[in-house]
C-alpha cells in the first residue's frame, strides 16, 4: 500500500515552525506529535479548533497518527457543532482556548516527551485525513473528504507550479485561517511537504502583518487574500520585502496584483481551488487572465458543467464555477454558478460586477448583492454596498455606467463604513442578507 511520510524535505535539526519568535525544530515537532497522539481520546473524528497554527499542525498530525479524521467546519458556532455531533457520533473537539466547553479536549499547555526522538511516521495514502465543508442551497454544510494522498499530491503540484524548491527554506506567513481548505493546503501542507518554516501567528491587522514579515528570516512567503492585500497596500509605508505572495478566496483585480508586485518587488501568484476538489490551477495575475491547471490535473466539459480529474483528485469532480475552457489544462474563470445574474435576458456574474466596482478610483471595498423584490411578481434587484470615503453614490454610478451594461447597474448604491467580511475576506450569506434587509428598510425611508 502506498504511503507518504508526515514530513518531507526537512533535514535533521532543521526548523519546522516559529512561534512567538522562537524556532521549533523538526525533532520537537515530531516529539510533540507523538506525545499528543498518546493523549487524544479514542474516537474516529476530531474537530480541530486550535487557533495557534503550530498547535493546529501538531493536532492535525497527531490525529493522522491515530487514524482519526480531522473535521474542518467553516466556523465553530454551537449550532453547527451540534449538527456535526449528529452526523459524526462520538466526535470530540480539540481546542487551545483557556476555558474549553463540554465535549472539548484541551491542548496541553506543556507536552511531556519521553525516550528517543520518534521516527517520522508514514501515513497510508488512502487514509482519510480531513473533511472540508461547503454550504448547500439550504445552508447545511456538505462534507468533502480528502485523503492523505490527495493532500500530499496537491501540495507537490502546488510547490512545483510556484517553484518553491528554488527559494530555499521559506518562512511561511499567512493571513488566512488554517481550518479553511486554502489555509490547510497552502500553509500546513506546503510546510509539511516542502521543508518550509510554518509561522504560528495568524496575521490580520496591517501593522501586525508588516511587523511579522520584517521579523521573519528570509526568504519569506505571504499567503493572503485580496482583501488583506488591498488593506496592506493602502498604507503609504513600503511593506517589508517578501520573496513570494500567494493569493486566493476571491478574484484578484489585475491592477491590485500589479501594484503588489511593484511594491513587494516579487512575483504574485493566484491559486484557484474549491473544497470539493482541492487546488486546481494557478496564474500570475499581473501578466495573464488565463488559469493553467496544476501538473497532473485536466478538465473536461459536458452539459452538466466542468469536471476536474487527475493525480491529486481521487474521483472526478464537478467544479462549482462557470469556466471557459481554452483546452484541457487552460481556462478562464467567470465566477460561481450560484453567483450568475440574469436581468432582462442578459447574463453576467457577481464576480464580474464586483471586479469593475472595486476598480473604481476611491473604492476601498465593494460588493454587489442580488435580492428578490416581491410584489405582483418576483423581480431581481441588484444593490451595491461600497466603502468609498469621499466619493458619492452618483460618482460611483457614473463610473459603473462606463464599465458595465446598464441592465446591471445597482439600484440603489449604499455607502457603508465597512463590509462585514469574515476571516477569509468573504461575505457570508447571512451577512449579505442583513445588508440587503438594511438597504430595503433604508430605501423605504428615502
Amino acid at each position: 500500500m502506498t504511503s507518504f511520510p508526515l514530513l518531507h524535505a526537512h533535514r535533521p535539526g532543521a526548523i519546522f515552525a516559529s512561534r512567538a519568535g522562537q524556532p521549533i525544530s523538526v525533532e520537537t515537532f515530531t516529539r510533540d506529535v507523538a506525545a499528543l497522539a498518546k493523549l487524544l481520546p479514542d474516537r474516529g473524528h476530531v474537530v480541530n479548533l486550535c487557533r495557534d497554527r503550530y498547535r493546529f499542525a501538531v493536532g492535525f498530525a497527531a490525529a493522522l497518527c491515530r487514524a482519526q479524521v480531522n473535521l474542518l467546519p467553516p466556523h465553530e458556532a454551537p449550532d453547527l457543532l451540534e449538527q456535526l455531533r449528529t452526523d459524526y457520533p462520538g466526535l470530540y473537539c480539540l481546542t487551545d482556548e483557556s476555558a474549553p466547553r463540554l465535549g472539548f479536549f484541551q491542548y496541553p499547555e506543556t507536552l511531556t516527551h519521553s525516550g528517543d526522538v520518534p521516527t517520522i511516521p508514514d501515513i497510508a495514502a488512502g487514509q482519510p485525513a480531513a473533511v472540508l465543508f461547503t454550504s448547500g442551497s439550504t445552508g447545511r454544510p456538505r462534507p468533502h473528504e480528502r485523503t492523505w494522498g490527495e493532500l500530499v499530491n496537491s501540495a507537490v503540484a502546488e510547490g512545483a507550479r510556484l517553484n518553491i524548491a528554488s527559494l530555499g527554506q521559506l518562512s511561511l506567513l499567512g493571513t488566512v485561517p488554517h481550518q479553511h481548505s486554502y489555509g490547510l493546503e497552502s500553509l500546513l501542507m506546503l510546510a509539511l511537504r516542502h521543508g518550509l518554516i510554518l509561522h504560528a501567528e495568524r496575521l490580520f491587522f496591517p501593522a501586525d502583518i508588516r511587523a511579522q514579515i520584517a521579523a521573519a528570516p528570509r526568504p519569506r512567503m505571504l499567503v493572503t487574500t485580496p482583501v488583506h492585500l488591498r488593506v496592506l497596500l493602502a498604507d503609504p509605508e513600503t511593506p517589508p520585502p517578501v520573496d513570494l505572495v500567494l493569493c486566493a478566496t476571491a478574484p484578484l483585480a489585475t491592477q491590485l496584483a500589479r501594484e503588489a508586485e511593484a511594491r513587494f518587488a516579487i512575483s504574485l501568484f493566484e491559486i484557484y481551488g474549491c473544497s470539493e476538489a482541492g487546488q486546481i490551477a494557478a496564474r500570475r495575475t499581473a501578466r495573464s487572465e488565463e488559469w493553467r491547471c496544476l501538473d497532473g490535473i485536466t478538465l473536461r466539459q459536458d452539459d452538466a458543467g466542468t469536471w476536474a480529474s487527475g493525480v491529486p483528485i481521487a474521483v472526478e469532480t464537478m467544479l462549482p464555477d462557470v469556466i471557459e475552457l481554452r483546452d484541457s489544462t487552460r481556462f478562464l474563470l467567470h465566477g460561481r454558478i450560484a453567483d450568475m445574474v440574469n436581468v432582462a435576458g442578459k447574463r453576467t456574474s457577481l464576480v464580474h460586477l464586483n471586479y469593475h466596482l472595486n476598480a473604481i478610483d476611491g473604492v476601498l471595498d465593494g460588493a454587489f448583492a442580488l435580492a428578490e423584490e416581491t410584489g405582483t411578481e418576483a423581480v431581481a434587484r441588484l444593490t451595491a454596498f461600497v466603502v468609498a470615503p469621499g466619493r458619492s453614490a452618483e460618482f460611483i454610478l457614473a463610473e459603473l455606467r462606463r464599465r458595465i451594461d446598464a441592465a446591471f447597474l445597482p439600484r440603489p448604491i449604499r455607502l457603508v463604513s465597512e463590509l462585514p467580511r469574515n476571516a477569509l475576506g468573504k461575505l457570508p450569506r447571512e451577512e449579505i442578507e442583513r445588508l440587503i434587509a438594511g438597504a430595503r428598510t433604508a430605501h423605504g425611508h428615502d
